[in-house]
């Protein structure tokens, strides 16, 4: 009598295989559009800090609002603002419709699945472009900083990372969002009354404080103020240990979260 034939081995994908891969495919995309996000990435600091920062903050100086600003120029308050508040919408738009696109329209993620590519490896690779492209971002808007002097502390180049995590605190949740949508309708929304609003009151433009109190506990949960009060408490030399350490919290709670429900939303996504 013969042997029985052994069935074949299952094969077991690594937890996060694939995760190079998927940012390797995404480098070469941008490689083919880079030129459309020069303005935003370079020219769109320069016009906002000289506008907001100079135009605007002339006039703030000579007024008494500056005292509520701590005692610093209006430009030095509001630079590092914008730098975390850039992070957010950067990573808003690099986790819309570049994910329900990878579903919807061109399947990319259906395609790369059907590989030894995992879903954790999708994951990984799309948030660590988001990371390479929110630090190109911030370092550029930085760097415009750095020249218009408005850093006061050597540690506000940390602003960066600062900038950088507040992005990803907003990336991992809209991805999981986003990949659960059918059309872009849903996208507009959060641009409308999230970003935006986020944009304009958490602390970008003044401070908190100036807000009706029953508002202020919004804004203090919210992934933008805590990113926003690291990177202006680093380019200012204002920011206290334990300060710094609840705002990274805040921010490391929304990353981890939102990629636990990523996982989730892709493989639910995946497996229709």
């Amino acid at each position: 009598m013969t042997a029985p034939a052994r069935a074949a081995p299952r094969l077991r994908r690594p937890l996060a295989g694939g995760g190079r891969q998927v940012f390797e495919y995404k480098a070469l995309v941008y490689r083919r559009v880079w030129r459309g996000s020069v303005f935003s990435t370079f020219l769109s600091p320069v016009l906002f800090l000289a506008a907001m920062g100079v135009g605007l903050g002339s006039f703030v100086d000579h007024g008494s609002a500056i005292a509520s600003l701590g005692g610093v120029s209006y430009a030095a308050f509001l630079a590092p603002g914008l730098l975390a508040a850039q992070g957010m919408q950067t990573a808003a738009s690099e986790s819309t419709w570049a994910i329900m696109g990878g579903f919807v329209w061109d399947r990319t993620f259906h395609g790369m699945y059907a590989t030894p590519v995992t879903v954790a490896g999708i994951i990984a690779g799309h948030l660590a472009w988001v990371t390479a492209r929110l630090t190109l971002v911030a370092t550029a808007f930085f760097v415009v900083m750095l020249a218009f002097g408005f850093v006061v502390s050597p540690f506000g180049v940390l602003g960066i990372g600062a900038s950088v995590l507040t992005g990803l605190a907003f990336a991992a949740p809209i991805t999981a969002f986003a990949a659960g949508q059918k059309n872009d309708q849903a996208f507009n929304v959060i641009f409308r009354f999230f970003i935006t609003p986020l944009f304009l009151f958490s602390g970008t433009f003044f401070p908190i404080e100036q807000l009706p109190l029953i508002i202020r506990p919004i804004a203090w949960l919210t992934p933008t103020w805590h990113g926003v009060a690291l990177a202006r408490g680093l380019s200012l030399g204002s920011l206290d240990p334990i300060g710094a350490l609840v705002h990274l919290a805040v921010l490391a709670a929304y990353i981890v979260a939102g990629t636990a429900w990523a996982l989730i939303a892709f493989r639910r996504a995946l497996s229709k």
